[in-house]
């Protein structure tokens, strides 16, 4: 006989099993970018590289995930941003083009069911920080033909029409420029991510967007004070505007005790010549290091529940979704090391009381519907104007 554990660990497989896992963010390409510059047979995630990677082909399988937003994020700071977004997009076509038993591409919530159908994982991409249109409107539609399917409006810095999170506020939220991305966006029929933004962009994006919004991986700010979780005003608009805050895994954002922990860390990266977001092996050496000696406060799924929890109750059930980061993080709660934990995530919620119907909702259905809906305002928007010309210059001179 099963203990009440393993009870409820089998009945999330179940679960995952009808309504699979459609997670918002996952920096694979990046990964891939950095540890073997995209040779994908140095990498091939149809077998186990749990000794480079979070993420590969039988560990999606075991987590039960059936549609991926793949992020095709470059630094802000690199120089060349676009080409490498191409890089990146480039990737993601090269993993789905390799293994087409695993995985389909996908560009509308159509496709999603496609694959769930089939039994395949629907693959999407999400552009992560509005530096790589480098300004250009233009360059917004190429990524949108291109297979872009969400873009996050900033990163970790501001950019000209955007304030970000974690950086000095510039703009004040979106300039003008910023309002017009927001609805060619949304005439595009791209969802406007609003993780790694100001909590004033945040409010200008809702306040400008036609189109439901996402956080494709953001927590609450109210269970962990940190800039880049979502404040409890902005989750109660979200039942109006339609859109899905996607809980994220990482550590310094679930877990009060580790963000000083993490800044403190972060110091450490900076004074040994690392980026603080560096996962290569070389500046992994430097963060165990550092670890040694200032034990890191541990994450665990109950974290990460803790926050559904909160985010169901201010937002409504019918607007959370999951956005692990997997592979954009150097570590993960516990019971969530890699992309194969999340039926652990489903056995705490189950065991707190969250019904099927619940959780069905968390895993596929919301982030189907607002894909759908996002196209749904395209269709509407592209019968009433054509493309937005507008540059930076003219717009917020």
């Amino acid at each position: 006989m099963s203990s009440p554990e393993q009870a409820s660990l089998e009945r999330a497989r179940e679960l995952l099993a009808e309504f699979p896992v459609v997670d918002g963010h996952n920096d694979l390409p990046w990964a891939l970018r950095s540890q073997v510059r995209y040779d994908l047979d140095a990498r091939d995630i149809a077998t186990d590289q749990r000794a480079h990677l979070h993420t590969d082909l039988p560990r999606l399988r075991e987590g039960g995930v059936g549609a991926q937003y793949w992020s095709v994020y470059v630094r802000s700071d690199l120089p060349g941003a676009l080409t490498a977004t191409l890089e990146q997009i480039d990737c993601v076509r090269q993993l789905i083009a390799r293994h087409p038993a695993d995985l389909r591409g996908a560009l509308t919530a159509a496709d999603m069911e496609a694959a769930r159908a089939e039994g395949r994982i629907a693959s999407l991409m999400g552009a992560e920080g509005g530096h790589s249109i480098d300004n250009s409107l233009a360059a917004l539609r190429g990524l949108y033909a291109l297979g872009v399917r969400y873009m996050t409006l900033t990163h970790n810095d501001n950019i000209a029409w955007a304030d970000s999170a974690t950086d000095v506020p510039a703009v004040g939220g979106l300039s003008e420029f910023g309002r017009e991305v927001v609805r060619e966006m949304n005439r595009e029929g791209m969802l406007v991510d609003l993780s790694h933004v100001a909590a004033t962009t945040m409010r200008d994006a809702l306040d400008t967007t036609a189109a439901p919004v996402i956080f494709s991986h953001s927590s609450a700010r109210a269970v962990c004070d940190h800039p880049r979780n979502i404040p409890d005003d902005v989750l109660e608009r979200l039942p109006g505007n339609g859109g899905v805050a996607m809980v994220t895994f990482v550590p310094k954002f679930v877990l009060q005790a580790a963000v000083d922990w993490t800044a403190a860390a972060d110091g450490n990266m900076r004074a040994n010549g690392f980026h603080h977001l560096d996962t290569t092996p070389e500046a992994m050496k430097v963060h165990r290091a550092f670890e040694e000696t200032h034990p890191r406060p541990v994450a665990t799924v109950s974290t990460v529940a803790d926050h559904l929890d909160h985010m169901r109750e201010v937002a409504g059930v019918d607007h959370i979704g999951i956005g692990g980061d997997y592979d954009g993080t150097a570590f993960t709660p516990e019971g969530l090391s890699d992309v194969s934990g999340y039926p652990n995530l489903l056995a705490e919620l189950l065991d707190r009381g969250w019904s099927s119907t619940d959780l069905a909702k968390l895993t596929w259905q919301n982030a189907v519907r607002v894909l759908g809906a996002a196209e749904d305002v395209a269709r509407d928007l592209q019968a009433k104007r054509g493309p937005s010309n507008a540059t930076l210059g003219q717009l917020d001179c």
